[in-house]
């Protein structure tokens, strides 16, 4: 079957989001590690991708870990500097996708208010045709709800959705309801399956 709509996550395949990596440059190695050994980051930044507010959750979260609230604020108030860098051959296929009229659309975990400041940091983030951003949602992958509401917004056959995104579990929760998938790892073999769909030739994906 024809594919529609190319569908890209956003963390660690147009944006890198390793957490880890960026703090241990703010606050030292060993800090870092402690931090994360501490508390569940990333299930903190799971309420926020899941709805709850991005401000809110944070400066609870710190006020709730006083030995470390000022490391815990920063992915408030350093969140551009934490969700970066851009992926420069990933936003290359996106804008080539583009130039080719293939309807390219986001799904993203991600929060409705720390999103426009990714957006603002990096304006690819505005060129898709279709945003789905699961704070907005009140949804988040891998939730089989969400991959429904992309296929009732967009009105395309599950077969005829072609998915990027870095996790396995939400790969298999696309390809359970028939999208096609890509599991990312790397944007060159990103850009081999879109070669291979017949999407976009070589040069083009290069």
């Amino acid at each position: 079957m024809t594919i529609n709509a190319v569908i890209f996550d956003i963390g660690n395949v147009l944006i890198e989001w390793q957490p880890e990596r960026r703090m241990a440059e703010r606050i030292g190695v060993a800090r870092a590690a402690q931090l994360f050994e501490a508390f569940d980051v990333h299930a903190m930044m799971t309420r926020i991708d899941s709805g709850e507010d991005f401000a809110t959750v944070i400066h609870e979260t710190a006020a709730a870990h006083p030995d470390w609230h000022d490391e815990i604020a920063l992915f408030h108030s350093d969140w551009t500097a934490i969700a970066q860098p851009d992926i420069p051959h990933s936003v290359r296929l996106l804008r080539a996708l583009r130039a080719r009229r293939v309807p390219v659309f986001a799904l993203t975990n991600f929060g409705a208010a720390n999103f426009p400041l990714s957006a603002a940091q990096f304006p690819f983030l505005t060129e898709f045709d279709r945003h789905y951003i699961s704070g907005e949602m009140g949804l988040a992958k891998p939730d089989p709800a969400i991959y429904a509401a992309v296929e009732a917004d967009c009105g395309f056959a599950p077969e005829s959705l072609l998915f990027a995104d870095d996790r396995a579990d939400n790969i298999s929760a696309a390809a359970a309801r028939g999208w096609k998938t890509h599991l990312f790892a790397d944007p060159a073999d990103w850009a081999q399956t879109l070669i291979d769909y017949g999407l976009l030739t070589k040069d083009e994906a290069a």
